[in-house]
């Protein structure tokens, strides 16, 4: 990856595909999209990678000082964000995991420190208690399975993100961050109007700004 500049990432215009080709373009993007990923993984151990992508993320992008952090607990092959949130408490930094409160709603976030304890949460996510504070993220780590350089990113399916970005900005500016293996980029990512556009991408290789229009 190469470093790129753009002026206003939070809102390009694109051709949405219509509701069926999307579902079916994602759908099939997924399966491929894991596969390379659990191929890097297996190249660069996720702990090894969320090292490497902190020096990154730490270097390049601009924090405000005691910014809310949100991170999320790593599942299987997700590269590692832990070196991160580590670095950010250190320094001062409110950080938070987050937490599904039900299906096709926003996530809210619990916050969370290096030595907190643990629950199982939906989806066998490791998340706060229920007795860690709520807190509002203004800078959000993202897992995905893959992005592209318009800063669009593939996740799940769930929509979570999505949704909790839309209800974050409504509240003013929030930094959205997709964290990745470099090798999950594509040339583009289907995307509908309800995709929220990553401001920043972070890998095990570099941190970039999105182009400005389509993916170079």
């Amino acid at each position: 990856m190469t470093d790129t500049a753009a002026d206003s990432p939070s809102d390009i215009p694109g051709d949405p595909l219509p509701a069926e080709t999307l579902i079916d373009a994602k759908r099939a993007l997924r399966a491929d999209a894991a596969a390379r990923r659990k191929a890097a993984a297996a190249a660069l151990p996720p702990a090894e990678a969320g090292a490497a992508a902190a020096e990154h993320f730490l270097r390049t992008v601009p924090l405000a000082a005691g910014a809310v952090i949100s991170g999320y607990w790593p599942l299987a092959d997700e590269i590692d964000p832990r070196p991160i949130l580590r670095r950010l408490a250190a320094a001062g930094h409110v950080i938070g995991l987050p937490v599904v409160t039900a299906r096709a709603t926003p996530l809210i976030f619990r916050r969370w420190h290096p030595d907190a304890d643990l629950v199982v949460g939906s989806f066998k996510v490791m998340t706060p208690g229920p007795d860690a504070a709520e807190v509002v993220p203004e800078v959000v780590l993202a897992p995905l399975l893959a992005f592209d350089r318009a800063g669009y990113r593939l996740g799940y399916g769930g929509g979570f993100y999505d949704r909790t970005l839309e209800k974050l900005r409504r509240g003013g500016p929030v930094l959205a961050v997709g964290l990745a293996y470099a090798s999950q980029e594509l040339p583009t990512v289907p995307r509908e109007p309800t995709d929220q556009r990553l401001d920043w991408l972070v890998t095990e290789r570099a941190a970039v700004r999105p182009a400005e229009g389509r993916p170079a």
